[in-house]
């Protein structure tokens, strides 16, 4: 018992030691700076109070059967007792009770995702009441193409605050996950299918975002900044990348297809085979001058040097 009580104190020195070293920077996942990363916020408060008081509860009942049924307080108590009616109501219907309290914001939470978060300020010209951006996922880096306004960024993206953004999402070659914490939660690339995220910012501010799902050995790069600003300042951006950074061309578009990692870029066209969102195999076979009715992805080889396809059996 001596020994126990001598591990107690350094045990819980240690914990606060560790809580105290997460104050200085807040949790961005717990700091939701739009309308979608709001209300995924507000749920996982939810989920924790819930879980919190099904632990408090199994707790008290623990320290209360041992204080009452103990060693010393055992007499008359039968462990094999069996057919309590109403405690086996009572363990039944709690949990149920639990996972409605549980499923039904969540549901509710998820389906209102689906639809566009509703603005807050005045709608950029070049954007209108919405914005769409494709993204296309490449190991290991972020392409960013606004159909639109017909300009092309790589790592970064640009959006006007307080207006709703469409994110289509497509991936080229390796599954990933589109994710901005502060904004709202992941969203997975495919190839060949492609998947839907809205998300949108409360004000101008750069927020952090990267690929969430392992993706070979640049994934740790596979970072990206979402620049937020006012419908201002995005006209003014949108017209300076027309004006002043240079197209993307057929042989810098295959460039960036590379696996490899790169800056952060803008251009101010990009040429139509962007547009097609074509995976590797289909990108591949065009090359080839065959068909790219295909969808077939061949194998990826998550380490090697050059980060292409493995050897695939016929």
């Amino acid at each position: 018992m001596k020994n126990l009580k001598a591990l107690i104190k350094p045990a819980l020195l240690l914990m606060a030691l560790a809580m105290l070293t997460g104050c200085s920077e807040k949790i961005a996942v717990l700091n939701p700076q739009g309308p979608v990363a709001r209300s995924q916020y507000h749920l996982i408060i939810w989920s924790l109070i819930m879980m919190s008081l099904v632990l408090a509860v199994v707790l008290i009942i623990f320290v209360y059967v041992l204080a009452r049924y103990g060693r010393k307080n055992s007499d008359g108590f039968d462990p094999n007792d069996t057919g309590n009616r109403r405690l086996e109501i009572i363990w039944m219907v709690i949990p149920v009770i639990i996972c409605v309290l549980l499923a039904v914001p969540t549901v509710k939470t998820l389906f209102s995702l689906n639809q566009p978060p509703k603005a807050t300020a005045a709608q950029a010209q070049t954007a209108g009441e919405s914005l769409t951006i494709d993204v296309t996922s490449v190991q290991w880096k972020w392409l960013f193409r606004y159909p639109g306004q017909k300009i092309e960024t790589v790592n970064y993206v640009v959006i006007p605050a307080g207006t709703p953004v469409k994110f289509r999402l497509h991936a080229y070659d390796a599954m990933n996950a589109f994710w901005v914490p502060e904004l709202g939660g992941q969203q997975y690339t495919m190839t060949d299918m492609p998947m839907q995220l809205w998300l949108q910012a409360d004000k101008p501010g750069n927020y952090d975002g990267r690929s969430s799902n392992y993706s070979g050995k640049g994934f740790a790069h596979m970072t990206f900044k979402v620049m937020s600003r006012s419908s201002t300042d995005f006209d003014r951006w949108v017209n300076d990348v027309k004006d002043n950074k240079p197209a993307l061309t057929h042989e810098k578009y295959m460039e960036l297809l590379k696996p490899n990692t790169v800056k952060a870029q803008a251009f101010s066209s990009y040429p139509a085979i962007v547009a097609k969102d074509l995976n590797k195999a289909q990108m591949e076979a065009l090359m080839n001058g065959e068909s790219v009715d295909t969808d077939s992805m061949h194998g990826m080889d998550m380490d090697h040097e050059s980060g292409e396809g493995g050897s695939q059996d016929d």
